[in-house]
């Protein structure tokens, strides 16, 4: 059953990459429109809301009701996007790439031979930026494989059709990982999701105490290589995105990797307040509760 669902997904896919962009992203905020109105009816609105309410607790209602509905419209077309990003040709996809704001930071560092770290937060629309620099750039990316394996196959031939490798999130991963910063290639990483306890640590993001992983820090103090934030912004009325990368946070590089670890969520922070409707609020990035608490996120009548 769950093979036959992967596989209406897919042709769901195919039928929004049909559409033009603006069209499909329509389609993705009006889905986004109708959770709103459900409201604590629906998971999604009441992550969304209870992840608000953790980061910007001195929000008014009226600013932070207007955030969460933003939210939900940009998840619906990061959705309605997955078409465009996995099942349309690398050049159509670029074309929509309009502006690059900070790529002189990249292109510094690798034509030294240095490699880079890359912090990419869940924020506007990471498939487009990682074919972006699988363009131009020896790439490198982690990524936790999902459960199901049609899902993954398309996955790993998609992201890596222009060159870019995928590193599994796992020891061999890692090796690959350090293997591509010495020999002066990116390295990507998603770092702003639960890793297990083991592989964590709690530091805060918004002020938050946030279980976040310790393998990005750890890389930065071991290797010493410059770290770079990157996302791809969605631009308004379906004109396509904006790539903006800037430097990290001054302590990611630090041997202490909970000074490492804050600099980064910093780092994202940093990011997210560009464009706070575009991060993926959706999450459930505060599940875990450094005093062993209950989950935060069941419906709070």
């Amino acid at each position: 059953m769950k093979e036959y669902k992967a596989y209406f997904a897919i042709f769901c896919m195919w039928l929004v990459s049909l559409l033009p962009l603006s069209w499909a992203q329509g389609l993705g905020r009006f889905m986004g429109r109708w959770v709103y109105r459900q409201g604590d009816r629906q998971k999604l609105f009441t992550i969304t809301r209870i992840n608000l309410e953790f980061c910007f607790p001195g929000q008014a209602d009226a600013e932070r009701s207007a955030l969460i509905r933003e939210s939900l419209e940009h998840t619906g077309c990061s959705l309605a996007e997955m078409g465009m990003s996995w099942l349309w040709s690398p050049e159509r996809v670029l074309k929509k790439i309009k502006s690059v704001k900070g790529e002189e930071l990249i292109a510094e560092e690798l034509n030294n031979g240095r490699g880079i770290l890359l912090i990419a937060p869940h924020l506007g629309n990471w498939e487009v930026m990682n074919l972006y620099l699988s363009r131009h750039y020896p790439v490198t990316a982690m990524y936790k494989p999902p459960r199901q394996k049609l899902f993954d196959r398309l996955i790993l031939k998609r992201r890596a059709r222009l060159g870019s490798k995928m590193a599994p999130a796992d020891t061999r991963g890692v090796r690959m990982l350090i293997k591509a910063l010495r020999g002066g290639e990116i390295v990507g990483v998603l770092p702003d999701q639960e890793p297990d306890r083991a592989g964590g640590i709690f530091v805060p993001f918004y002020g938050e105490p946030a279980l976040t992983m310790k393998l990005f820090p750890q890389l930065a103090a071991q290797t010493g290589v410059r770290v770079i934030c990157g996302y791809a912004c969605r631009l308004d009325n379906g004109e396509g995105f904006e790539l903006r990368f800037s430097l990290a946070d001054a302590g990611i590089n630090s041997k202490d990797v909970e000074e490492s670890a804050a600099a980064m969520n910093r780092s994202i922070e940093h990011c997210v307040d560009e464009c706070p409707a575009q991060y993926q609020w959706e999450y459930k990035r505060f599940y875990s509760r450094e005093d062993g608490s209950r989950d935060p996120y069941r419906i709070r009548r």
